[in-house]
């Protein structure tokens, strides 16, 4: 039991670093400026459903999917790792994250911009994907199933705190201000390097270990 807690604590703090709320938060203001706050609500919703699917989608079939291109789960380690230290150091450094909220532009016509921009490349990108695919190699083989619903768990608290935050957006904004915003996302990008740096290491012990 205390590795199945650990498993989703685990899953649950970096799932919800690598999604950065604080990212997502200019992109998701700039979308709803003419909306009124059902409507917000609503787009939170449907942004944070899609990037859940997208999630248990990938921690379902991304295994068979690794076992389809001969992929062994200490290179989704190192690689997801080596993914995660670089989207930590483009949140750490500045000048690195300008150009997100041009995505904003992506949400033209007749998509849906809960789905693109916000669930991707906002919310569900690269770190997410390493971060699920490096998380279930962490699985106990003994209790499978139950290492697969932690992490399914873990997602969905994530995506019910980024909902929360999603519908608080302005007054995030408001309290915090672009400066107290631009220095918790530099702690964050820490943070993610930080784990990311965990990862590189767990896939390097475990191929060592293999020999």
């Amino acid at each position: 039991m205390e590795h199945h807690l650990t498993l989703f604590i685990g899953t649950f703090t970096t799932l919800l670093a690598v999604v950065n709320p604080l990212e997502a938060l200019p992109v998701f203001l700039n979308l709803t400026a003419n909306d009124d706050r059902i409507a917000r609500r609503k787009l939170a919703l449907r942004s944070c459903i899609y990037t859940l699917i997208l999630i248990v989608a990938f921690l379902l079939f991304g295994a068979f999917i690794l076992e389809i291109f001969g992929v062994n789960l200490s290179m989704v380690r190192t690689v997801g790792g080596i993914i995660l230290i670089k989207i930590g150091f483009d949140l750490f450094m500045p000048g690195q994250k300008g150009g997100i909220t041009d995505t904003s532009s992506a949400a033209t016509g007749d998509s849906d911009p809960a789905f693109v921009p916000m669930a991707m490349p906002i919310m569900f990108g690269p770190g997410v994907l390493a971060t699920v695919l490096g998380m279930t190699s962490f699985k106990s083989s003994s209790e499978e199933i139950l290492s697969l619903l932690m992490i399914a768990i873990a997602a969905i608290v994530c995506m019910t705190v980024m909902y929360i935050i999603l519908t608080s957006a302005d007054k995030i904004v408001k309290r915090f201000g672009k400066k107290g915003i631009d220095a918790a996302t530099r702690i964050t990008g820490f943070f993610v390097a930080t784990m990311g740096m965990g990862l590189i290491f767990h896939g390097l012990s475990e191929f060592i270990k293999s020999f």
